[in-house]
């Protein structure tokens, strides 16, 4: 994996240390990984897949 620098609002800090801290996620690099995947399979991956169908 490689290794990025993020800079976001406070208020997204605190959402993911909360999603961590009650137990949903293991990180906070999970809960952003898992939202990019999200993000990325809605807005280009599944778009793509349909393109070529």
């Amino acid at each position: 994996m490689r290794l990025i620098t993020v800079k976001m609002p406070e208020v997204y800090v605190e959402g993911l240390d909360e999603l961590v801290k009650i137990g949903r996620y293991s990180s906070r690099s999970e809960v952003i990984r898992v939202a990019i995947r999200d993000l990325l399979k809605k807005e280009l991956w599944i778009r793509e897949s349909e393109f070529y169908k």
